[in-house]
C-alpha cells in the first residue's frame, strides 16, 4: 500500500468514527514527530501493537479486499501464562460496503463482533476441520447477543446496529458491509496479531508499504521506526 492511501484512509475513517459519536483516545492523534519525544511511559501501547492499523491483505486491492482497525485496549500474550495484567482487548474497525475480510479463525482468541453503526455487517460462518480447511458439513455454534444459535455451515448472519455475535476458537469467519459502511467494535481475549490469525489463503497480516508522503499518524508497526525506548 502506498502511505498517500493509508492517510487517506485514516482521515476518512476518523471523520466516520466521529460520525458515529465514538472517539478514538488521545494517543491516536500523536503526530510522528510527538512521538520521537515519548518515553518509556508509552511502553504498553508500542509493546502491544495499540493504535492504527490497515490492511489490505497483501492483494493491492483494498475497496474490496482490506479492513480499517484501530485497537484501543490490549494486554500481552504472556498475561496469560501468570494471569496477571489485561486479559482483554478492544479495536474499533470500519468496513466499507462490499469489502471483505477474509476467511480466518484464531487459535487462541474468542472474539465478540458488535455492529456499532452505520449499514449492516455480514458474517459467514464454518467451523474448521482437525487439518484447518474449512468444514462444509459439521453446524456451527454461535451465541448472537447472548443467545445460542446453531447454524448450518456457511450460514451468513446479519447483524444490525447494536447486535453483536461471540465467536469461539477455530471458527472461520469472513465478513463485509451491507447497506452502507458500517463501524464495527471488537472485544476478545488477548490480541495476538504477529501468530493467532489462521487464514484459510495464506495471507499477510500487514501489507509492505511505499512511503511516498509523510504518515499522518503512525501505524502500529510504524513506532520502530519513530520511538527508540
Amino acid at each position: 500500500m502506498k502511505r498517500s492511501e493509508i492517510n487517506s484512509i485514516m482521515r476518512r475513517a476518523d471523520e466516520f468514527i466521529r460520525q458515529q459519536n465514538f472517539r478514538l483516545p488521545p494517543f491516536a492523534y500523536w503526530t510522528p514527530d510527538e512521538w520521537k519525544h515519548k518515553g518509556p511511559e508509552v511502553r504498553e501501547i508500542v509493546q502491544n501493537k495499540l493504535g492504527w492499523d490497515i490492511t489490505d491483505f497483501g492483494k493491492g486491492d483494498f475497496p474490496h479486499l482490506g479492513l480499517f482497525l484501530f485497537t484501543i485496549r490490549n494486554g500481552n500474550p504472556e498475561n496469560w501464562k501468570t494471569m496477571q495484567g489485561k486479559l482483554y482487548a478492544e479495536k474499533i474497525m470500519l468496513a466499507e460496503e462490499g469489502q471483505v475480510t477474509p476467511f480466518h479463525f484464531h487459535w487462541s482468541k474468542m472474539e465478540d463482533i458488535i455492529n456499532r453503526g452505520g449499514g449492516k455487517l455480514l458474517i459467514k460462518l464454518y467451523n474448521s476441520t482437525p487439518n484447518e480447511d474449512l468444514d462444509d458439513q459439521s453446524e456451527v455454534v454461535v451465541s448472537i447477543d447472548s443467545t445460542q444459535h446453531k447454524l448450518p455451515a456457511g450460514s451468513i448472519v446479519k447483524l444490525s446496529p447494536g447486535e453483536s455475535i461471540s465467536l469461539p476458537q477455530y471458527c472461520y469467519h469472513q465478513f463485509w458491509a451491507d447497506e452502507g459502511r458500517t463501524l464495527i467494535g471488537e472485544v476478545s481475549m488477548v490480541n495476538d496479531d504477529n501468530q493467532d490469525n489462521r487464514f484459510h489463503q495464506t495471507l499477510p497480516r500487514f501489507p509492505p508499504i511505499e512511503e511516498d508522503e509523510t504518515p499522518w499518524h503512525l501505524l502500529v508497526n510504524d513506532y520502530s521506526k519513530y520511538y527508540s525506548y
